[in-house]
């Protein structure tokens, strides 16, 4: 019986509630922090029907005193730092918000765990998006990073303190550079479920456009579920270290597209529309990752191929719609947005 204790940050987003579910299964006792906010965001944790089983603490990455508490609740051996700003759209219209949480608040959480436990091991979610506009034919953990955004720019500078740490004050800190890795607990904001999201409603009738931006960048896109067994390897390995995760390929926007609108049997170019209003001031054109590095010393690859994760998505956001039309209520996120939200309250209305 594994008598581990783990403390999960951000344990409400995609990674976080995966991460808990696997390490559940691992026989860890899991607590998870939250932000506070007016209504609590928990349908991640519902949906996988986890909510019972892990421990849940209110902090807040930008005071100190609610770290020092959770770490002193918790007492946990293994720490894995989700907790973030991660939409880069959002960070240019919140780019000093994004400083704060997703930067300082990580040198806040590190000087924390110096002081609290510095024997705990720690994880910190790093991103490809630190490598910027870049003109290499792949990244790796020896590429220069060169942000292209502020969601980026803090990125690095907590990836950076990682490092300060480890080598300054000898903690186990390590780090998961990892690439796009989407599943159906992605948030609607970002592109991929977004993409989905909306090719399911067309499909039902419920809309009939799909607005995007730029359709020719280019990502490095995994299953959501594989990376968090990454991030565990990874604080399993010996020593501290950094680690690209990653598929090794890259594919543009337009063909996840494709894809999509081609599982359910529709012409995308039908409902697709360009909107300026969703390009960014400055975008990352091209990400391409290396998991040598991952695969050699953790013996991690992914399993999950691009055209199956588009599948797994679409087929899951159908399923969501086609049980909303018949009446069948389930934890999901479409509450959380104003666009959705007007449909799901004109059904109820006419109900």
């Amino acid at each position: 019986m594994n008598n581990k204790v783990a403390l999960v940050t951000g344990i409400t987003g995609q990674d976080g509630a995966y991460l808990a579910q696997f390490l559940l299964t691992k026989g860890y006792k899991v607590y998870g922090t939250y932000r506070r906010l007016s209504t609590p965001n928990f349908w991640r944790l519902q949906y996988l029907n986890i909510f019972d089983d892990v421990e849940l603490l209110p902090c807040d990455l930008l005071d100190s005193y609610s770290i020092i508490e959770t770490l002193r609740a918790s007492k946990p051996d293994e720490i894995y730092n989700l907790a973030a700003q991660s939409f880069v759209g959002a960070s240019f219209e919140q780019p000093i918000a994004s400083g704060e949480i997703t930067g300082l608040g990580v040198a806040k959480l590190l000087e924390a765990i110096r002081l609290i436990v510095p024997e705990a091991r720690f994880y910190q979610a790093s991103t490809s998006e630190m490598y910027g506009d870049n003109k290499h034919s792949y990244q790796d953990e020896k590429t220069e990073f060169v942000p292209s955004s502020p969601y980026a720019a803090a990125k690095l500078y907590a990836h950076s303190m990682v490092n300060i740490y480890r080598q300054g004050y000898g903690l186990f800190a390590s780090t998961g550079i990892l690439f796009n890795h989407e599943s159906p607990l992605r948030g609607i904001e970002f592109v991929t479920r977004k993409i989905t999201n909306a090719v399911a409603k067309i499909k039902l009738g419920i809309e009939d456009t799909l607005e995007l931006g730029n359709l020719d960048a280019k990502r490095d896109w995994g299953f959501a579920p594989e990376y968090v067994e990454a991030m565990w390897l990874i604080l399993q390995h010996d020593k501290a270290d950094d680690f690209v995760v990653a598929t090794n390929e890259t594919h543009t926007i337009q063909e996840f597209v494709e894809r999509a609108f081609t599982r359910v049997g529709l012409n995308w170019e039908n409902h697709v529309k360009i909107n300026e209003k969703f390009k960014r001031p400055v975008d990352v054109n091209y990400l391409k990752g290396n998991y040598a590095k991952a695969n050699e010393l953790l013996g991690w690859t992914p399993k999950t191929t691009f055209a199956e994760l588009a599948d797994i998505m679409i087929d899951a956001d159908l399923e969501r719609w086609t049980n909303w039309q018949n009446g069948i209520h389930f934890s999901w996120d479409a509450w959380n947005y104003p666009n959705e939200k007007k449909i799901l309250s004109r059904k109820l209305k006419y109900d």
